[in-house]
């Protein structure tokens, strides 16, 4: 016979509060860190924000709520939780901003391991994102597009 469904022991409740203020304290320091590539060419913005909304998720509803809400960022946020799916604007963005953090790297003249080690990364991310669909909104005007022109 199973009891019934009562209060988590103070333990467990001390440690699920451990974990929201872990996850809020993680996502505070991703939205900081978004707040500083935006400001900075060369140090990525989205996919700091895409970790805030991640570690969000998992403690404040409430703040996962601003992230998605909020004017400037809320689209593509939402767009890569629905669809996986990054802008062209977005991807050109990234890539730009990659290129730029390599050549500054390179001038500074590191030694060659590095160079090849960050050239792989830049490399492996690169791939990955452009692999990524740019969303319904583009698929949408494309096919009107293809639409418009099938009939000529």
């Amino acid at each position: 016979m199973q009891e019934p469904h009562t209060q988590p022991p103070l333990r467990e409740a001390h440690g699920m509060r451990l974990r929201r203020w872990a996850w809020t304290a993680a996502g505070a320091l991703m939205v900081l860190l978004a707040i500083i590539g935006a400001m900075l060419p060369v140090m990525p913005t989205t996919i700091f924000l895409i970790l805030a909304l991640a570690c969000f998720s998992r403690a404040s509803p409430r703040l996962e709520h601003w992230l998605l809400q909020h004017p400037r960022f809320g689209p593509s946020l939402r767009q890569w939780r629905a669809h996986r799916a990054v802008s062209r604007r977005g991807k050109a963005m990234a890539c730009l901003g990659m290129t730029i953090g390599f050549v500054a790297m390179c001038l500074g003249h590191p030694p060659w391991w590095v160079i090849a080690m960050v050239g792989a990364m830049e490399i492996a991310v690169l791939s990955y994102l452009l692999r990524r669909p740019e969303g319904p909104a583009a698929t949408e005007a494309e096919s009107a597009r293809e639409d418009g022109n099938s009939g000529q």
